[in-house]
């Protein structure tokens, strides 16, 4: 999500030490860390009232079908790499109909119910 490597955090450590110094630092570090834990609770707790308040018929529904990466990748990505993976033939869509070749002077086939 932020790609964070160890680099960019020692440097972001290095940085607060500087800016706030090492007597503020802990102390800034415990509330950040009371202020996340807070956040998490508000969410857990709004997912829990969501769920509770949707009723019955939704008891199935999951909460990432709401992010729309996660929906389009659920109903849609999923589904087309699916049909892809089937009997169909390697890059073919659900549904193509495979034509052969027509050697040259060849006429197509004709079909009479089709006409």
């Amino acid at each position: 999500m932020f790609d964070l490597s160890i680099t960019k955090l020692l440097v972001l450590g290095i940085l607060a030490l500087v800016i706030f110094g090492p007597d503020q630092l802990p102390r800034i570090a415990a509330q950040a860390g009371r202020a996340l834990r807070d956040l998490r609770r508000m969410a857990e707790g709004a997912k829990a009232d969501l769920r509770e308040n949707l009723g019955p018929e939704f008891a199935d529904f999951d909460i990432n079908d709401l992010n729309p990466r996660h929906f389009v990748r659920k109903h849609l990505l999923d589904d087309y790499e699916d049909a892809e993976d089937g009997d169909d033939g390697p890059g073919e869509r659900p549904g193509e109909a495979t034509a052969s070749a027509l050697l040259p002077g060849e006429s197509p086939p004709y079909d009479a119910e089709a006409t």
